[in-house]
């Protein structure tokens, strides 16, 4: 049995993102989300311990951008992102109301 490491609650989503990292910019999409970190569905590929910029898409149209490094990967589906702690106040406040917008309303991978 794997053992669970998160620390917060996961929200399943489907939230346009854009990522780039030093080789290259790519699209994709967020498939579950919380405070500390979300899992995006791209066949591009990246290396775990990599830093990544991620701009994702909120329901009001905005972009919300965010560091994270890669925490494992998923060949030819996607990977999973912890954002750093260099997020600022207004981008953490940003992430929590999505979250919780997200968590009241049941959007889904459905939406």
């Amino acid at each position: 049995m794997m053992n669970e490491r998160r620390k917060t609650e996961r929200v399943q989503v489907k939230l346009d993102a854009r990522w780039e990292n030093i080789r290259a910019q790519r699209d994709g999409t967020i498939v579950d989300i919380s405070a500390s970190g979300c899992f995006i569905l791209t066949i591009d590929e990246v290396k775990c311990g990599e830093l990544i910029g991620i701009e994702i898409q909120i329901p009001t149209g905005r972009w919300i951008y965010l560091w994270a490094e890669v925490i494992y990967t998923i060949p030819e589906m996607g990977f999973a992102l912890r954002f750093t702690g260099s997020i600022d106040e207004t981008e953490q406040c940003m992430l929590d109301i999505l979250i919780n917008y997200v968590s009241e309303t049941k959007i889904s991978v459905e939406a």
